[in-house]
């Protein structure tokens, strides 16, 4: 496949002559204003591109390409971007290869020169991501245990290198299985707090009624089967960080005394009236929108703001685009060693291309699981799409022949679909898909559903 490259330049004319020189090696696209520019970028991720200095608003000086030059950057450090301007005082070249620029070429540009430029940019980019991804495959699991090489993960990896350090509350934000909680324990370890205790709690998984508790403690006799005294999640986290997880399923009541805690740093257990100083980090995970809550009275806007300090954007497995066979080869890895399967085996090029197309709903989570149960489950050296429980995209769908089989299968995955967005719970999934509890459970027996084992 040839190489995607993005030509910036404010002459329609110019951007043509390139498009129809370089097109035999490249699939060009070419962009005439920084704002088309950043708009291209973000959705097909160029790893070279030729940028002209002079752009609108002010094409007569570099101002605007200049800023260009640092907004691409800003999205992906690794970016080549090779200057082609007119305006080749040797101030303007220093300063666009002082800010990252690649190369710089002055107009007219001479065609063989702007190739063999253009093969060393493509060459050397591609050298750079296999190396990442290779640091990511066997340099000790990636980054602080996260795996990733597209744009959107480094951006992460970012905000942990400048979070960690400080004791500022973090929203950790994403879907379902992209991996929330390793992202806490990634900033916990790079943290001064490090060799002070990483205290969980899932805010959801916990019954109303019990999660007050579970979060502040209780003194003997606060309520019936209180027998002794007994010190919360939060109390346990002194010296040392809590993640709350699912923070947007924690009720009202619950989110006043949080708020409280988290601008006094003092806490109340259940059935006590001493107020006890605790010295914790809080770091917040959820995948429900929380400025929706808040616009339904759902979630406390003055809470938000107190957790919301930084917020990280965890990005869903299917916008991460290699990083999904990066990462099934890791587990692949990981999960042959565990169970001493020697030789390893291997994904055949189905099974690759099962896994580069499918959606993934339940995100790296699904990736995980299925990858585990194709290692136990292969018979031999080959892990198929069908050990994946993918389908093979090479191959024909097998023909839905009745009505009711057609039905089935587009009421399973809805219900599979929803049960993965909600984590499983079944009172979120049923209240999605507007039926009632029993009804779910009887469709999930009927179309063979069953929760998948979860994994550390």
């Amino acid at each position: 496949m040839k190489p995607n490259l993005l030509i910036v330049d404010d002459d329609e004319a110019i951007r043509s002559q390139l498009r129809w020189a370089l097109a035999d090696d490249y699939n060009v696209y070419s962009a005439g204003d920084r704002l088309l520019t950043l708009e291209l970028w973000r959705q097909h991720r160029f790893p070279v591109v030729l940028l002209d200095l002079g752009l609108p608003p002010r094409p007569a000086d570099p101002d605007e390409g200049l800023a260009t030059l640092t907004a691409l950057l800003e999205l992906d450090r690794n970016v080549k971007v090779i200057i082609v301007s007119g305006q080749g005082e040797k101030g303007n070249a220093l300063r666009a290869v002082a800010e990252g620029a690649y190369d710089f070429l002055t107009k007219p540009v001479e065609l063989e020169e702007l190739r063999v430029i253009l093969r060393r940019a493509f060459y050397l980019a591609d050298l750079e991501r296999e190396l990442r991804q290779l640091h990511a495959l066997y340099g000790g699991e990636g980054f602080e245990g996260l795996i990733g090489d597209c744009p959107g993960m480094q951006a992460v990896f970012h905000t942990i290198r400048r979070v960690a350090p400080s004791d500022a509350p973090v929203l950790i934000l994403g879907e379902s299985g992209t991996g929330k909680e390793v992202v806490a324990r990634a900033i916990h370890r790079r943290s001064p707090r490090r060799e002070g205790p990483f205290i969980p709690i899932n805010c959801g998984a916990i019954p109303e009624n019990l999660l007050e508790s579970e979060l502040f403690g209780h003194e003997r006799g606060a309520f019936t089967g209180a027998h002794v005294q007994r010190k919360g999640r939060i109390e346990m986290a002194e010296g040392g960080t809590l993640f709350l997880d699912e923070l947007g399923e924690l009720p009202l009541p619950l989110q006043v005394k949080l708020l409280r805690y988290l601008q006094e740093q003092t806490i109340e257990r259940v059935g006590g009236r001493e107020t006890i100083p605790v010295n914790a980090r809080v770091i917040a995970a959820t995948n429900v929108d929380l400025r929706k809550a808040m616009e339904a009275g759902r979630f406390r806007e003055d809470l938000y703001y107190r957790v919301a300090v930084v917020t990280i954007q965890l990005p869903p497995l299917r916008e991460r685009g290699d990083d999904v066979v990066l990462l099934a080869r890791t587990f692949l890895r990981r999960f042959a060693a565990e169970v001493k399967r020697t030789p390893a085996p291997q994904f055949t090029s189905a099974a690759l291309r099962a896994i580069q197309r499918h959606d993934w709903p339940g995100n790296v989570r699904e990736l995980e699981n299925r990858v585990r149960r194709a290692v136990i489950m292969a018979e031999g050296r080959a892990i198929t799409p069908e050990d994946l429980e993918l389908a093979d995209p090479g191959a024909a769908p097998p023909p839905l022949r009745t009505l009711r089989e057609i039905r089935d299968a587009a009421e399973r995955t809805a219900i599979l679909n929803a049960l993965q967005r909600n984590q499983w719970r079944i009172a979120p999934t049923a209240q999605e898909l507007d039926i009632s509890r029993p009804t779910l459970y009887e469709l999930m027996e009927r179309l063979g559903i069953q929760k998948p084992t979860s994994s550390s």
